[in-house]
């Protein structure tokens, strides 16, 4: 519990509105489900539970997130090997610049930029 509080502690210096934390992947679902969120810290680990299901709604709602675990990158199953992570312990530094980089509006995306030339070209 201890590192959920530093977690929680550190978002707020950062300037975030935290949410949850949720200790089940139930209870992070239902917080996903009833609340506005920008980016997410997920945790790999939920009390035994593992996250893929948060991450799973996550990615489907175009919500950006960051694992943090204190397992190897190479644990994670092979499809969330692509997600940023966050290795613990980690600096209150490494935290910032994670979510800066999830929070920065990427430009357009190569299909739609493609879908845009196709309409304009006679």
């Amino acid at each position: 519990m201890l590192v959920v509080w530093l977690l929680e502690d550190m978002l707020a210096d950062l300037g975030c509105a935290v949410v949850g934390p949720a200790s089940s992947v139930n209870q992070a679902l239902a917080m996903i489900n009833a609340e506005s969120i920008d980016a997410a810290v997920l945790d790999v680990n939920l009390n035994g539970q593992m996250s893929y299901p948060i991450a799973d709604t996550l990615a489907a709602r175009g919500v950006p997130f960051v694992f943090s675990t204190g397992y190897d990158k190479d644990m994670l199953l092979g499809g969330y090997r692509t997600f940023p992570v966050l290795q613990k312990p980690f600096h209150r530094s490494e935290l910032s610049d994670t979510l800066a980089k999830l929070l920065t509006p990427k430009g357009p995306r190569v299909e739609s930029a493609l879908a845009a030339i196709a309409e304009t070209s006679p």
